[in-house]
């Protein structure tokens, strides 16, 4: 990738990555209201909301995440199977972005159901908060491990990185072909 190139990956990537924690962290609040509210008006537009920003925020976002994290390992010297922590960030991030595309429709189910559910019967609907929660904690630690790269290469990576060298001019030659 060329620098020009990897840098509009990289922005747009931090600006998909962080969108995605930011629209969670909305999502959560909405839960909240939905779980604490006393109110049948905010807990029915709290769950309206959460299915709007799931679907046309999160969602968008996270495949926009995952797909820029895929291009920016494949086209930097990180690459996608060399480092431990950009494994592990990538198949944490594709947890996420699974789980995400499995529990929005459950989400357009219960928007649907409390349209008809009689005001003193939404206390059982809760507000999602597991999700929210649970997703929040995995984006920051995904955030976490591309901040720091923990040092750790794959046996993959240190099966490449011997198959290569250094010359003096500063080329890197694969010592198989010279």
């Amino acid at each position: 990738m060329s620098p020009t190139v990897r840098r509009l990956a990289l922005s747009i990537h931090l600006t998909c990555s962080v969108g995605w924690i930011g629209a969670v962290m909305a999502y959560l609040a909405l839960g909240l209201t939905a779980t604490f509210s006393g109110s049948s008006t905010s807990v029915r537009g709290a769950w309206a909301a959460m299915e709007i920003i799931g679907w046309y925020v999160l969602v968008p976002l996270a495949l926009g995440s995952w797909v820029t994290g895929l291009v920016m390992s494949l086209g930097t010297r990180w690459g996608l199977l060399r480092y431990y922590w950009v494994l592990v960030s990538f198949a944490l991030t594709s947890l996420a972005v699974i789980v995400l595309l499995v529990h929005m429709p459950d989400v357009s189910v219960v928007v649907q159901a409390i349209a008809t559910t009689a005001d003193d019967e939404l206390g059982q609907y809760g507000g999602d908060l597991f999700h929210a929660a649970a997703a929040l904690v995995l984006l920051l630690l995904i955030q976490v491990l591309n901040v720091y790269k923990p040092p750790g290469m794959t046996p993959y990576g240190w099966r490449k990185s011997k198959r290569t060298h250094s010359q003096g001019d500063g080329t890197v030659l694969d010592q198989e072909t010279g």
